[in-house]
């Protein structure tokens, strides 16, 4: 019988950025990919906006998304660890629908959300509406982590505003800042000396590693799109290689261990 001291999902999502080392959270885009990760023993994962997209022949980015993202999070809410989704803009302009949104995912167990500030067009919100979606998913789901992602450098426009955007979503409650594109360590180490909210980053190979990053001050480092475009680069490579006759890869996951990983099917009441 589970105590009712234990931590809930939200209490530990929210502590992962608050440790002596930065949270490595790598992003799932289906159930599967969700439960290997856990299963190799990272303690949350977050969602992919692209690949849960493109999984689904929709674009990234454009608001298309909503009644997949949310699928997605009902099915990755069953894992032992806490999730946090990806809600792009939060498909909708009208606080009200963005904080109804963020409950449900809540309800269904989900412990986080991401939430950009950039717009279908490549466009940048005004921050002061951006605020008012945050300041609405507080007051409703004031336990769900909000991270409030500045676009500034992912889009390469307005970088002059990346201070001010920081210092607005924290004042409108987010619980962390992500700032995708930046891997300066200069820029980073001001943009962590300018809040006390946990940093996200997005992992780079061309950027600094995760010690230098942990040296920097951030507090988390996602890998975005990063696993599901390797993910389908490794599937065209071994069906190039079954069409040319050469060997596949070795290590590939075995059909037996992703069966155990998935759950049995409800029984019909």
């Amino acid at each position: 019988m589970t105590s009712s001291s234990s931590p809930t999902k939200f209490q530990i999502f929210r502590d992962l950025h608050h440790r002596d080392l930065p949270l490595v959270l790598p992003n799932a885009w289906d159930f599967a990919s969700a439960a290997l990760l856990a299963d190799e023993g990272f303690p949350a994962v977050g969602t992919t906006s692209l690949g849960v997209a493109a999984a689904a022949g929709l674009p990234d980015g454009a608001g298309a998304t909503k009644a997949e993202t949310f699928a997605a999070a009902r099915r990755l809410a069953r894992l032992p660890i806490p999730v946090t989704v990806d809600i792009e803009g939060g498909f909708d302009e009208r606080p009200e629908a963005v904080a109804d949104l963020a409950e449900r995912l809540a309800a269904c167990g989900i412990a986080g959300v991401n939430l950009e500030d950039s717009r279908a067009g490549s466009a940048l919100a005004d921050p002061r509406h951006h605020a008012l979606l945050i300041g609405a998913i507080k007051d409703r789901t004031p336990e769900l982590f909000v991270n409030a992602r500045v676009d500034t450098y992912w889009l390469g426009l307005g970088h002059g505003s990346t201070h001010e955007r920081v210092r607005r979503y924290a004042a409108a409650g987010a619980d962390g800042v992500f700032v995708p594109g930046l891997t300066d360590p200069a820029r980073i180490e001001r943009i962590v000396a300018a809040t006390e909210l946990p940093v996200n980053v997005l992992y780079s190979a061309t950027g600094p590693g995760v010690a230098a990053l942990a040296d920097l001050g951030v507090r988390r480092i996602s890998t975005g799109s990063l696993l599901y475009r390797a993910a389908l680069s490794a599937a065209v490579d071994v069906a190039r290689a079954v069409r040319n006759d050469a060997p596949a890869a070795p290590g590939i996951v075995g059909y037996s261990d992703i069966q155990r990983l998935l759950p049995a099917p409800d029984n019909p009441d």
